[in-house]
């Protein structure tokens, strides 16, 4: 997984460039009816969640691109465990929503092309209440215990586990986060985090066995180098104030 474009990166807003061209990301077909059944996977490395095509990306991006699946990275009970990083500071757990673009045929076709991919992420944090859209998958973890599981899941709105302001991002070109590390996404990052209850937080980091029977714990990438890429924001970061999102 080598290569100059690798993914995730420090986020620090002092570096990132303004840049007004990037609009706000749009979803289409994210409200999906609970008798949809979704299936849920410990995969060993994380839970993945296959997303039907019907789920796109129709606004932000200059291509169209189609959903393929979610996943989760998170760290352990004690440490934080986002991919991605802002200012040098670690979120708790950050999700990833995969899309490929429409011209490709599929998703494994798209990959390996550098217009192939669009992330979605978001940071996770915890906060007061106990997040409803987050508990449609949270509940299930339980069924899927061991590497290998799956089990369904009932449709419903999954642009709930993304903020609800889909206008501040930050947006750069870099990779797949596990192998084969195709440096292929267009990443976008929000900058608003999304809130989970204590208890949800300690079931995602405390629930799932890895292939050697261990919990599933810190199954987060360290941060790659930038390499002289640009980081771009949709909204004006001011360097004198350091803040984190949200």
């Amino acid at each position: 997984c080598g290569g100059t474009r690798q993914s995730p990166i420090n986020v620090d807003t002092a570096q990132v460039i303004f840049s007004p061209d990037l609009r706000p990301i749009q979803l289409s077909g994210y409200s999906l009816p609970a008798n949809k059944q979704l299936k849920l996977k410990n995969n060993g490395h994380t839970v993945v969640l296959d997303l039907p095509e019907s789920l796109a990306l129709t606004g932000g991006y200059a291509q169209q691109y189609r959903a393929v699946q979610l996943h989760l990275h998170w760290g352990s009970p004690s440490v934080p465990g986002s991919e991605h990083t802002v200012n040098g500071r670690r979120f708790a757990a950050e999700i990833h929503v995969v899309h490929y673009n429409t011209k490709y045929d599929s998703f494994t076709e798209a990959m390996v092309h550098p217009d192939g991919l669009a992330v979605l992420g978001a940071f996770l944090e915890v906060g007061h209440g106990e997040n409803q859209y987050y508990q449609e998958i949270l509940k299930h973890l339980l069924e899927i215990q061991e590497v290998g599981q799956e089990t369904l899941v009932s449709g419903f709105n999954i642009a709930g586990l993304l903020p609800a302001n889909l206008k501040l991002y930050f947006h750069y070109n870099g990779s797949l986060t596990t192998p084969p590390c195709y440096q292929t996404v267009k990443w976008t990052i929000f900058n608003q985090t999304m809130l989970l209850s204590h208890h949800q937080m300690s079931m995602l980091v405390s629930t799932l066995r890895s292939p050697d029977y261990k919990l599933l714990q810190n199954n987060y990438r360290p941060v790659q180098n930038l390499h002289g890429r640009r980081v771009l924001a949709s909204f004006q970061t001011t360097p004198s104030v350091k803040h984190s999102p949200g």
